[in-house]
Formats: structure tokens, sequence, C-alpha cells
């Protein structure tokens, strides 16, 4: 049944990753060594970068690990070792960090870029199963999976030791963006595309601006209010003072309420404050967009006055918009 064949191959592999946890504190010093070494040459406004290099299977791991590095805090990209002999290591820099996977330790291509890496002066982290490899005896940190059992039937195919060398850059990613102190803020910069990114996104970065943000004096006449609306095509005009901080809102739901209470005439002649939300429910332009859609869904309204810290008026969230873009409010 392939179901046994594919839970026996879970486990297997399962069991590798476990291992690798169990016996951490044997490599402890030299796990530290490696965070240290990356996070202290790299990013943060350092110039180094991590160079991620592999090949076979354990450079689609190596891809993997730069792109994870990268999306973290530590500026990554990956180096094919043998395109490395024919060129890239131009991309090298002294002050850059290699990370070298390798589950042999003794793969050809890695081998022979480690004399220019020498010569450049760019310290090897090598991610290897044998601490006694070539590639080994030649890095600055070595860390280790250990000897493991490949799940493949044939005990050939990269399988079980690929997914130890992923489990462990992993680890060694997160645990510096855990160090870095990295923020949801941070991580949103880096995924501005697609659902994760507008669920990281700031109000800053989602709201109207500029003219687009009606915004008028207490004392403004109705009339002139609604053109104030009409013309930012907005569905709202904020009510503020002198300094421009938020007093209140008027909305086509405050106009509509007032003209099934009092005569259209009498509306229409009033001071804007006379039919205002005062004071009303503001946000943070640095607070992220997701809480602002829930306060939006919890309170049943349509526009949100953005504001800086000190309350003065930079934008405003309108749902419509949110909705047109993707938003799920």
């Amino acid at each position: 049944m392939p179901v046994a064949s594919i839970t026996e191959i879970l486990r297997t592999e399962a069991a590798a990753v476990a291992s690798l946890a169990d016996n951490a504190h044997l490599q402890a010093e030299a796990l530290a060594d490696a965070c240290d070494l990356i996070r202290t040459r790299c990013g943060d406004g350092l110039p180094g970068r991590l160079v991620v290099t592999g090949v076979g299977k354990a450079g689609h791991i190596a891809c993997k690990l730069a792109a994870t590095f990268a999306s973290t805090g530590t500026p990554s990209f990956y180096l094919h070792p043998a395109e490395a002999r024919h060129g890239d290591l131009g991309m090298v820099q002294a002050q850059d960090v290699v990370l070298a996977l390798s589950n042999s330790g003794s793969s050809e291509e890695i081998l022979a870029i480690l004399p220019s890496l020498k010569h450049i002066g760019s310290p090897v982290i090598a991610l290897v199963g044998r601490t006694d490899s070539p590639l080994a005896k030649h890095a600055a940190v070595v860390l280790s999976i250990g000897k493991v059992l490949e799940a493949c039937p044939l005990g050939l195919a990269p399988s079980t030791s690929t997914t130890a060398l992923l489990a462990l850059g992993d680890a060694l990613a997160l645990t510096i963006q855990r160090q870095r102190n990295f923020t949801p803020q941070q991580y949103g910069r880096y995924h501005p595309g697609g659902a994760l990114g507008r669920k990281l996104m700031t109000c800053a970065e989602a709201m109207r601006a500029g003219e687009r943000v009606p915004a008028v004096a207490p004392d403004t006449g109705i009339v002139e209010a609604l053109r104030a609306i009409t013309n930012a095509r907005a569905g709202s005009v904020v009510i503020i003072d002198g300094q421009r901080k938020v007093l209140g809102i008027f909305t086509d739901g405050d106009l509509r309420r007032a003209l099934t209470r009092t005569p259209p005439a009498e509306v229409l002649a009033a001071k804007v404050r006379d039919y205002a939300t005062i004071p009303c429910r503001t946000i943070r332009a640095d607070e992220l967009l997701q809480a602002a859609l829930h306060l939006c869904a919890a309170k049943k309204i349509n526009e949100l006055p953005v504001v800086d810290s000190t309350g003065i008026l930079v934008g405003l969230l309108d749902v419509q918009d949110l909705v047109d873009r993707g938003f799920e409010t």
C-alpha cells in the first residue's frame, strides 16, 4: 500500500529532524558562532551578504535558504559553485559570509572554489553530514546534520539529508531573525505582494493622502462640505481644527440620517459640525492595516481617518477603496 511507504518515509525524515533538535547541544558553540558570524557581518546596514552555495539537491536547498534569509532581514543570494568558477565569484566580497551545503562535504564543485574564497577573505560556514570531510576542514565554522539514513528505498537519492539540511538552515535563519528583533512591519516591507503583503501592510501604505483626503473646519457649511466630498470622490469629510487635529467626521450616512429627521432646507443651511460625528474613531498611520479593517468591520464604518502620533490628520482609509484592491473586510 502506498500509504505504508509514505508513512515510513515521513517517519524516517521526521526522526532525522528530531535527532537534530535532541543533539543541538552537542554543537552549541558552533551554532552560536555561525549565528554571530552572519548577524554581525550581514544586514542591519552592514556591508556583508550571506552567500549560500551548494550543488545538486543540496543546491536546491541552498536556493531556498538564501530566499528565507533574505526575507527575514539577512541580505542573501544563491551562488552556483560551477558558475562561480566562470566569473560569478565576482559577486563575492570580503565582507560576505559563505554558507556551503554538502552532505558528503566532498562535492568537487564546492571544493574547487574554496581557495578563491580564502583569497577573497570570505569566511565559510560548512553545513555538512561529515565533520571530517574536506569542506569541513577548510571552514571557519562547521555545522553537522550527522549521519542520516536516506529515505530513498535504494538509500541513494538525497531525501532525509536534504530535509535535515533545510531544517538546520531554517533554524539558523529564524534564530538570527529573532536575534535581530525583526518586526512584522519589517517583514511586510519585503513581502509587498499577495495576501501576505496585504496582511502586513500598515495604514500609511494603504490610505488616501493629499488632495484625496477632504478636510474642513467645523464651521464649514454643509453644502461646502458636500462639495469637498465630491471633489475628492470620497464618502466623507474629516472635521479638523486649526492644527489639523481630527475632531470628527461627516459621512454620507450622517447626511442621510439628518435628512430623515430635519427639513432638507434646514440641513443644507447648517454647519457641518451640527450633523457630524464628533468625536470619531481614528487609527495611527503606523498600525497594521489588518487592525483598521477589523475596526471598520466591528463598528460598521466605511471611512476611518488616519493620524500621526499627535492626532494630526495624515490620511483616510476608505473601505470601498480597499475592497476594490482585493482586501477582505
